[in-house]
């Protein structure tokens, strides 16, 4: 090519090449001149030295720069005559690459010209190219030059994006590019993008049949290659992991998803590294399963990051290599399993109601139903479970009997199922030929079909019409009665009341309403009242939770009238007052506590009495029976017959007597409370023996026998010796009393359960009923059949002491029959109780 002229702008000649290369020759030639005078001064230097030259110093100094001049001017003639046959070897050369580049111009200028190519030229940072050249008209390019640089015009919109790209990174990065574009029209187009260092250049080509094939291959493969570059892009922005194994079914490429589930830093180091996703098991299971067929998609679970999650694993195998996805599914098991749990425990709730319910679907068919619904219309299980459709289960119950005959039947049947079309639930009352009434109600569901509900309301309407009944006697029977009646609600309004409540209060008529509060009836009862208990009213009926409490009480008024009142707070939050008019009961109470005060004062006087008599009494007998034990002695002197029989009626009168008043301060020891029994053991046989011995001379002077029998009776027991032998004394002096002459008396102790008992028999006439009641009273003396009349107090004694240790007594009696007498003791008593008066 021809050199362009940095001054003119123009090719240079070969004259001005010469001009150039003399010019850089004077610039190489002048610095050596010095150091040719430098080296003929030397020379001249080292020649005197040496005595080959002998001149003087200024002689050798004008004979060196003479020697210098002419050095300089011999190379200076050398070295033009050098350059003057190179200068002639250049001009040749130069004269042949001008002659190249003037062809190599030519061709340009012919190529541009071509008729199947168009040029676009952008020179520098212009923006407005040159274009240069033509393409075929049957190209799809447009001949107009500003339309042709609109690619998105004539081109189609994935080549025209694609070359603007291109364009664009070739004029401001320098990339060069090589395409392949498709016209709105059909045809195809090369176009190569190149940059030199002032200029930007677009070629378009048209191509021949041949190339256009080729050309519309290689734009389908850059398509593929954008479309697999869009995929991967695509599978790398999806959040479920995605993985390319080659034939051997190691790992090619994952995504980032994939990246993360197996916590690697990067896509690269996963595939490096070959992190699985799946455990072993699963991915031998998905080997086994490409051998037969090439899809595989199942659930499968792994731990991705420390938790066990469930994966719906997609992989196809072909035959270089296989593909695969996992969709993370946890949360929909998941949401599965509770939406699951979530119908059992509906069904389950619904199957535990007694309203009868039935879900029938958008195809009117029975999906659900209860055993509420089940027992109601008393249908087969079996029928129910075939889902059969609504009209064929009305018809079932209409041929069965358990629907009412309607006049217009296909017409009733019509508008019931109307409620498919619905939007609004609706309510039907269906009274059946077997007396009951059913509330039925029809909701529509979102999703098509009827969830039906039956109730069963023949118990509540009969429960009504009962508790109205109930209302109206309540209100009579209130209305009626003699106690005074008021409730009164929360906000302290009068609610109800009867006419004995304004009867008793003196109210008026007037202020006897719904709308009256109770502040009103306070200010008109509390003139009425000695002490007016309206305050206490008032603040149980408008206080707080922690005021409501139930309380009673009494009040009297003015007039003598003396009434008790209770407070009694409702489940329902109100407050009822009843009031009773009680003047005659306080007037009769009154008289009795008086009369019991005055009994307790005698009572009191007659124990004292008893005391005190019978302890005065105790002394002079123990005198009198002492003196008549010394008179009945020898040694006191001798008594004539009658006198030692007087001697022994006293004696015995006397031995009598102070029994009485023994048993007298015993029992009022009991009374008062103040006995204590010495607890110990109690040997049976010898206590038995003891009380026998006891009465042995009473028992022989009638000539009565006595029987023994404690064989059956434990050795020993838990009681107060002297008073089980007191007891039994008592009990054998009685039966001694009433046995005839020549009779028998039976004592026999058993144990029976955790008790002893003593039984004491006699043989005589018995005793009547009305006897028997008075029995254990004190002071009653009973004298039939008996040898002598006691005070008595035997009998009484017996059962105080028997209940102080905590036993019973029986007595078996009747004419003819006999008496028996049987006392109970515990083994172990626990407690000491007061004898029974």
């Amino acid at each position: 090519m021809p050199r362009l002229d940095p001054h003119g702008g123009g090719a240079a000649g070969p004259q001005a090449h010469r001009k150039i290369r003399g010019r850089r020759a004077g610039r190489w030639a002048w610095p050596l001149l010095p150091a040719l005078g430098s080296t003929a001064l030397t020379w001249n230097i080292a020649a005197a030295q040496q005595g080959m030259i002998s001149v003087g110093t200024p002689q050798i100094i004008q004979l060196s720069i003479i020697a210098g001049v002419m050095g300089a001017a011999l190379f200076c003639a050398i070295w033009l005559i050098r350059e003057r046959g190179r200068t002639a070897a250049e001009n040749v050369e130069l004269k042949s690459r001008v002659a190249e580049l003037s062809n190599a111009l030519s061709r340009a200028e012919a190529l541009l010209n071509l008729k199947d190519q168009r040029i676009v030229v952008w020179s520098g940072a212009a923006d407005r190219p040159s274009v240069v050249g033509e393409l075929p008209a049957d190209s799809g390019a447009p001949h107009d030059r500003s339309t042709f640089l609109a690619f998105g015009r004539w081109l189609m919109p994935k080549s025209a994006s694609a070359l603007d790209r291109a364009a664009t990174a070739l004029r401001d990065h320098g990339t060069a590019f090589d395409l392949v574009v498709e016209t709105r029209k059909g045809p195809l187009l090369e176009v190569q993008g190149r940059k030199s260092a002032l200029h930007s250049v677009i070629r378009f080509v048209s191509l021949s049949a041949i190339q256009a094939e080729h050309a519309r291959l290689k734009l389908d493969h850059q398509r593929l290659r954008v479309d697999h570059d869009s995929i991967l892009g695509l599978l790398n922005a999806l959040d479920m992991p995605f993985w390319l194994r080659d034939e051997a079914g190691r790992l090619k490429w994952v995504n980032a998803a994939y990246a993360r589930a197996v916590e690697a830093d990067d896509l690269g180091t996963a595939v490096r590294e070959g992190r699985e996703l799946l455990p072993t098991s699963a991915r031998t299971a998905l080997e086994q399963h490409h051998r037969d067929k090439p899809v595989f998609r199942e659930p499968l679970s792994t731990v991705v990051r420390g938790d066990r999650r469930v994966f719906t694993v997609t992989d196809f195998a072909g035959r270089d290599g296989s593909a695969g996805i996992a969709l993370d599914t946890s949360d929909t098991d998941a949401l599965r399993r509770e939406y699951e749990s979530s119908v059992r425990s509906h069904s389950d709730t619904l199957d535990q109601l007694t309203t009868a319910v039935a879900i029938f679907g958008a195809d009117q068919k029975l999906r659900f139903y209860n055993q509420a619904f089940q027992k109601l219309w008393g249908l087969d299980p079996a029928f129910l479970d075939s889902r059969p459709e609504n009209a064929l289960l009305l018809d079932r119950l209409r041929s069965d009997g358990k629907l009412a005959e309607q006049p217009e039947w296909r017409r009733w049947k019509e508008q019931l199922l109307s409620a498919y079309r619905s939007v609004e639930p609706q309510e039907h009352w269906w009274h059946l030929p077997d007396g009951r009434t059913i509330r039925v109600v029809a909701s529509p569901q979102h999703k098509g079909g009827v969830t039906w509900v039956f109730e069963n309301l023949t118990e509540k309407i009969d429960l009504e019409s009962r508790y109205n009944a109930i209302v109206q006697v309540q209100s009579e029977t209130l209305d009626n009665l003699a106690e005074g009646v008021a409730v009164f609600g929360s906000d302290g309004r009068l609610r109800l009341s009867n006419p004995a409540f304004r009867t008793l209060w003196g109210i008026p008529e007037r202020l006897i309403g719904p709308d009256i509060h109770i502040s009103v009836l306070k200010a008109a009862c509390d003139p009425v009242a000695v002490e007016s208990p309206w305050g206490n009213f008032v603040a149980a009926v408008t206080g707080f939770d922690d005021e409501r409490r139930d309380s009673h009480g009494r009040t009297e008024l003015i007039n003598g009238t003396v009434l008790h009142y209770a407070i009694v707070h409702l489940p329902n939050g109100q407050v009822m007052l009843t009031f009773v008019d009680v003047t005659d009961s306080v007037n009769v109470e009154r008289a009795l506590k008086e009369k019991n005060e005055a009994l307790e004062r005698a009572d009191k006087l007659k124990n004292d009495f008893v005391q005190h008599v019978s302890y005065e009494l105790r002394s002079p007998l123990t005198n009198i029976i002492g003196f008549t034990e010394l008179l009945a002695l020898e040694t006191t002197g001798p008594l004539t017959p009658r006198q030692r029989e007087y001697v022994d009626h006293i004696g015995s009168s006397s031995s009598l007597l102070l029994t009485i008043v023994n048993d007298i301060l015993d029992l009022a020891t009991v009374d008062a409370g103040i006995m204590e029994l010495e607890i110990g053991e109690v040997q049976i046989r010898p206590i038995v023996t003891a009380a026998a011995e006891l009465v042995a001379d009473r028992l022989r002077e009638h000539n009565i026998s006595l029987e023994l029998a404690v064989d059956a009776a434990p050795v020993s027991f838990y009681a107060d010796e002297n008073r089980i032998r007191q007891i039994l004394y008592n009990l054998l002096s009685n039966a001694a009393n009433y046995a005839p002459q020549g009779g028998r008396i039976t004592l026999s102790a058993k144990r029976v359960d955790d008790a002893v008992e003593f039984r004491v028999h006699d043989d005589g006439p018995g005793m009547p009923p009305e006897v028997l009641q008075t029995i254990f009273k004190r002071f009653e003396p009973r004298s039939n059949g008996g040898r002598r009349r006691g005070a008595g107090l035997g009998l009484s004694i017996v059962k105080s002491f028997v209940e102080l240790h905590g036993g019973s007594v029986d007595v078996d009696t009747g004419p003819g029959r006999g008496t028996t007498v049987i006392c109970r003791f515990p083994l172990a008593p626990t407690r000491v109780r007061a004898a029974a008066e």
